[in-house]
């Protein structure tokens, strides 16, 4: 039998679990370089791409989104990198992995763009959209099962890009990495999702940049806002996996410890379950993660969401729900701890006595239109460096 569609499942109010944070994973695996975070791995470490997939389809994600998160050419050859490897290799080599994976279980395949260089360097709309439709060639040739214009500051960008990915004919989905405040110029989510359906998508909502419950929040205002337009639509979310309560619009990359000491902010898989229920109670159905995410993160939403889904997923055959497999632990004191009430309230110790609970982000009010975002294929210069470092200075001085 054919598996069903993307369309076909939401249409059908089915829950559809998202996969995790593949940048942030595999860059803690030692396949991917941050900073440019950019995704070659599917070429030069497939092992290491397809074994992620699969834990991820273990855990209960359908939907296996290909590693093409930035493998646009302007960013594979933006400030020094020189990778000898194409846009087209990297988004071939990602869709036959992610296809590999899929047709493992019952998840799609889909094909993924994201915002350029070349927009935060103004260029033209022109430019901006020939970039994603070279991806969106190769998305076409490897049938995809359904396409995702994902990680947009801007509502613009990710209007061009919903634009060509419609030329496919297939399902598209778009999600914004912004919050309640809107995008990075000051338009509100609701008035996003609106666009953004209007552009041609029939799924919308936010991913990365924000905590799960905030992104939540986010989306539901985006649904009020369709609703109140007489649009139709279906809603998504795939958040970080890191606690955000002290972010501003531009979310955790301008907390200080992004993106090397983010670990205290982890959210415990507790913290999941209640991320899957509240999203599932504001009528979103596409669930899923992002950067920060692993694999037990999605497990638990499939947990909380398994009496709506009508089944667990296979890694709950490790995992005694709610903490019930402790019963055969050793220690007694660890044996009292197999019950949910314990886990659904624990309110969990750092462990470090010295650090603040929050931070003050860098908030340097700098986006696409100023010439500090302007991009080049050449490396960071001594200058650059001492030019940002200053700028730095100056604006924790204002802080």
């Amino acid at each position: 039998m054919p598996k069903k569609g993307i369309l076909e499942r939401l249409n059908a109010n089915e829950v559809v679990i998202g996969d995790g944070g593949f940048v942030f994973a595999l860059e803690k695996r030692g396949y991917v370089k941050a900073g440019p975070w950019t995704p070659e791995a599917a070429v030069t470490h497939p092992e290491a791409v397809r074994q992620l997939h699969r834990e991820f389809l273990r855990a209960g994600s359908n939907v296996m989104q290909a590693f093409t998160f930035y493998a646009s050419d302007d960013k594979l050859e933006n400030r020094g990198q020189t990778l000898k490897i194409t846009g087209a290799q990297v988004n071939e080599a990602a869709c036959d992995l992610a296809r590999e994976v899929a047709n493992e279980g019952d998840a799609l395949m889909a094909g993924g763009v994201c915002q350029t260089p070349s927009y935060l360097s103004c260029k033209s709309e022109t430019e901006v959209k020939a970039i994603f439709k070279k991806q969106l060639d190769v998305f076409i040739k490897k049938n995809v099962d359904f396409l995702i214009a994902e990680y947009f500051e801007h509502v613009e960008e990710a209007e061009w890009a919903v634009q060509v990915l419609k030329m496919s004919g297939k399902p598209v989905a778009a999600s914004m990495c912004i919050g309640p405040q809107g995008d990075m110029h000051g338009v509100p989510p609701g008035e996003c999702a609106v666009r953004l359906v209007k552009a041609g998508a029939q799924i919308v909502g936010v991913n990365c940049h924000f905590d799960p419950l905030t992104c939540v929040e986010a989306v539901k205002m985006m649904k009020a806002a369709v609703e109140k337009a007489g649009l139709k639509a279906h809603y998504m979310v795939q958040p970080l996996a890191y606690h955000t309560p002290d972010c501003n619009c531009q979310g955790f990359i301008d907390l200080p410890e992004f993106p090397f000491a983010l670990e205290p902010r982890i959210l415990t898989r507790w913290d999941m379950h209640k991320y899957a229920r509240e999203a599932y109670n504001a009528g979103i159905r596409f669930i899923g993660g992002c950067c920060g995410f692993e694999p037990y993160h999605i497990r638990a939403v499939a947990e909380e969401l398994a009496p709506e889904r009508g089944f667990l997923p296979q890694a709950s055959d490790k995992h005694g729900l709610w903490g019930a497999a402790l019963e055969m632990h050793t220690k007694p004191w660890v044996r009292a701890r197999a019950r949910r009430d314990y886990w659904e309230n624990i309110h969990p110790a750092s462990g470090r006595p010295k650090c603040p609970s929050l931070s003050s982000p860098e908030g340097w009010g700098v986006t696409k239109g100023h010439t500090e975002l302007l991009q080049h294929r050449e490396a960071t210069t001594a200058q650059e460096m001492q030019h940002v470092l200053e700028r730095q200075k100056k604006a924790k001085s204002a802080a």
